[in-house]
């Protein structure tokens, strides 16, 4: 049995601006589970399209109770491979993605087609499909059930990670990141408990003085 997944975003951005950014997504403060990336293979077809292949490096952190089944020197990165097929004249990049390690352990493989938005032709529009399976006797549901968890959480820092760097491109200031914010917000709280502090100071100071009279 296989995990499937199907989903639909948008940026606000056009197909230009999205192509150009794809090539340079990493690294962004929403991908530092991304490691390296290599272009491995590249060419344009007799019909004007571009075509790629990349070899991407991914931290790949086991769930502990699976890391009590393989042995303490098994990698813990993942090898992805990526291929694209790019057509400037329809406006369409298509990517399939697929790990080549840990191949017993789970597959994960996804395809995204980008496109101008129907709605609004200055967006894209990404339609994203995944899916994910197991060959571990036993355990395959528990394995697809994380994978699939996993891929779902990946998907969002992909998306902040790709309007971070649309936004750098265009110009403009990028989107704090949530470590950014939280920090931003614990700064916030420790500058409002403090001036709290300091009234109640000088609210109980105040009560005192007025003791000394009565």
């Amino acid at each position: 049995m296989v995990k499937y997944f199907l989903g639909q975003s948008v940026l606000r951005s056009s197909w230009d601006q999205v192509f150009a950014a794809f090539w340079q997504r990493y690294p962004n403060p929403y991908s530092k589970h991304v490691l390296t990336e290599d272009i491995v293979h590249r060419e344009v077809t007799p019909d004007q399209k571009l075509l790629s292949r990349r070899l991407l490096t991914k931290t790949n952190r086991m769930p502990r109770w699976a890391e009590r089944l393989f042995p303490a020197n098994v990698a813990h990165s993942v090898y992805i491979l990526e291929d694209s097929i790019v057509d400037p004249q329809n406006q369409t990049m298509t990517t399939f993605t697929w790990n080549i390690n840990h191949a017993r352990l789970m597959v994960v493989e996804e395809r995204c087609v980008y496109c101008v938005n129907s709605d609004n032709s200055g967006w894209t529009e990404i339609r994203r499909e995944a899916w994910v399976s197991s060959s571990l006797f036993g355990v395959s549901r528990a394995v697809q059930e994380f994978g699939l968890a996993r891929f779902k959480s990946n998907v969002t820092k992909t998306m902040k990670g790709f309007e971070y760097i649309l936004a750098k491109l265009q110009g403009e200031a990028p989107s704090k990141t949530l470590v950014e914010t939280a920090k931003e917000a614990k700064e916030k709280a420790k500058e409002t408990a403090l001036a709290a502090t300091e009234k109640a100071k000088d609210l109980a100071k105040k009560q005192q003085q007025q003791q000394q009279f009565v």
